[in-house]
């Protein structure tokens, strides 16, 4: 099993000879704009993606399939609709699946629990995309459990540490955990994704797993950027279980 983190949540995964493209962003530097109730303003994405337009349409050319997570436009934009050829594989939660067949997609596997895909056994997750109105307002999201033989991938997705993301680990035993890191906070309420504080606790449930830390200085209401996560890793030891990968890195997971 290997991963490549592209940019914020857009990573590829590579089980066995099928490879699976997470929650695409595919868009420019600062194609999506400015996000609302943020306190700057700054353009979205912040950054451009680690590789050229050109090495981009190779890549989506070779991707078996996509799964996505949640619409939002960070997960979901524009380009990816535009770009993903209409009869990939679209795997999501079946509570998104109408709304992404209407944008053209004619080859979407609605997951409602649990199916298997090519030998690779998928699993929906549930999560908690931030607290009180704020949490409210950013709707329904999910994440994803991939295993196959001994492997396994929880892709927790945009969530807070509640206990549901405890009973997930519990359930699943994953050996690899990627959590959504960054702390996104808008102008008003509390952090909409996790802290440093959220993935150590994710840390302390899964000790037997690796945790790896996306959702990274891409996008604007982000509070947290890789130095000041790396910096709480190596004070609370954990530099040997979390990990922050650079974008455009690849990872062979099978040697962790």
């Amino acid at each position: 099993m290997k991963l490549q983190l592209w940019r914020n949540a857009t990573l590829l995964l590579t089980i066995g000879d099928l490879s699976i493209l997470v929650d695409p962003m595919l868009g420019k530097k600062g194609s999506l704009g400015k996000f609302p109730m943020t306190d700057n303003e700054l353009l979205n994405p912040l950054l451009d993606l680690p590789f050229s337009r050109e090495d981009l349409i190779k890549k989506l050319q070779m991707v078996d399939a996509v799964a996505i997570t949640h619409l939002h436009p960070d997960h979901w934009d524009s380009a990816a609709i535009e770009m993903i050829d209409k009869q990939t594989v679209i795997l999501c939660p079946s509570v998104i699946s109408n709304q992404i067949k209407k944008q053209g997609f004619q080859n979407i596997i609605a997951v409602n629990e649990q199916l298997l895909w090519n030998n690779i056994d998928i699993s929906i997750t549930k999560g908690q995309h931030g607290t009180g109105e704020i949490g409210d307002k950013m709707g329904v999201v999910n994440g994803f459990v991939l295993k196959k033989d001994n492997q396994s991938v929880y892709i927790v997705g945009d969530s807070i540490w509640y206990d549901g993301i405890a009973k997930e680990i519990e359930k699943h035993e994953p050996r690899h955990i990627i959590v959504a890191g960054g702390a996104a906070t808008f102008s008003v309420g509390d952090p909409i994704i996790m802290t440093s504080e959220d993935i150590f606790k994710v840390c302390e449930h899964a000790p037997e797993a690796k945790v790896w830390v996306t959702h990274l200085e891409a996008v604007s209401h982000c509070k947290e950027d890789r130095a000041f996560i790396q910096e709480k890793i190596y004070e609370k030891e954990y530099e040997n279980q979390c990990f922050i990968p650079e974008d455009g890195e690849e990872i062979n997971l099978s040697i962790y």
